[in-house]
């Protein structure tokens, strides 16, 4: 068996898969809200349990994990996590334990993915051996890249969602001023995230906002502006959705550039899905191609957006499985 887990600033889901398929397939899956454990230990604990199961069955086990992984170990962006892969290993005797960036795990199930679970919004010319990427948008931002290295894809984490935010417009311009004052510097993510939609609704309403209440919890205030958005119930709800899918596609676009995505772009994370009518709608295709003198050279590109919810946990598993299959003199990651 193998375990695998995607660890998020919200919430991680954790699965037990089988081994020796194409692609493994999941036994048992469970949803933990991140920040009610102390460690990732005690939630892999709390997961056996309820998956009725012990760790002696797990031959290898992989967690992507929402910050920069610095060897074995990680400290995640948006929780007071430290994960240590050897700790983990140890304690649930696992002889091999991955630990990967939650992007870079994502990355691992895109060639993974069936056509059924991707959306494609510009069809492009894909380039046989060409780069991938994929860039996704929940609680915070990710970015990682698939280099075509002698004839199979590597994934490759980045941090790139923290790199400095490229307003274009001046709506993003007056947004990038108000953030500025409030943050000091302002990153992508500050912007393409779920709390970079409630930071764009904060500067664009000019009055109260009839779609999302002041005393609402805060972690709801993404799923309010967009849904108010979708639904047109309030324009400057509309105004915001719209600056948040431009924002979002320029990055795209910033990204197939600087990976040379000849093979596609791929939008993971739980926004997408969720706002799909307005990914469709012409501004983050616009967007995402304004890249003169390269126009024609983006509309080659083809983008998706991912459908499966799991990916990144379903990536993990891909990764777990290596590990497991790996030769034993083989340097663990």
């Amino acid at each position: 068996m193998l375990l695998a887990g995607d660890l998020g600033g919200t919430k991680t889901l954790i699965g037990l898969f089988t081994t020796g398929t194409p692609r493994p397939e999941p036994v048992a899956t469970h949803v933990f809200t991140t920040s009610a454990f102390g460690s990732l230990g005690d939630m892999v604990t709390a997961f056996l349990d309820e998956a009725h199961t012990t760790s002696d069955r797990i031959g290898a086990a992989c967690f992507g994990v929402a910050g920069p992984v610095m060897g074995t170990t990680a400290q995640l962006t948006h929780v007071p996590w430290r994960v240590d892969a050897a700790e983990v290993g140890s304690r649930f005797s696992i002889r091999r334990v991955g630990l990967l960036n939650d992007l870079e795990a994502m990355a691992y199930a895109v060639p993974a993915l069936a056509p059924s679970e991707l959306e494609v919004l510009q069809e492009g010319r894909m380039a046989p051996g060409g780069n991938k990427a994929i860039i996704a948008a929940g609680t915070g931002l990710g970015e990682a890249l698939l280099h075509h290295v002698q004839g199979r894809l590597v994934p490759s984490a980045s941090e790139g969602g923290h790199a400095d935010f490229a307003a274009r417009t001046p709506a993003e311009l007056r947004v990038l001023r108000e953030l500025t004052r409030t943050f000091g510097r302002v990153g992508v993510e500050r912007v393409v995230s779920g709390s970079g939609l409630v930071n764009l609704h904060r500067v664009l309403h000019t009055r109260g906002c009839p779609a999302v209440d002041a005393d609402a919890d805060p972690s709801q205030g993404p799923a309010l502006i967009s849904q108010a958005a979708l639904e047109r119930r309030c324009p400057q709800c509309v105004e915001t959705l719209q600056v948040f899918v431009a924002a979002f596609g320029a990055e795209a676009g910033n990204l197939a550039l600087r990976s040379m995505a000849t093979g596609g772009v791929y939008v993971g994370g739980g926004i997408a899905p969720r706002i799909l009518p307005a990914l469709r709608e012409g501004a983050f295709l616009e967007a995402f191609g304004a890249k003169a003198p390269l126009d024609g050279f983006m509309r080659t590109i083809p983008l998706f957006v991912i459908l499966n919810a799991t990916a990144g946990l379903l990536g993990a598993a891909v990764y777990a499985a290596v590990l497991e299959n790996a030769a034993p003199s083989a340097p663990q990651q």
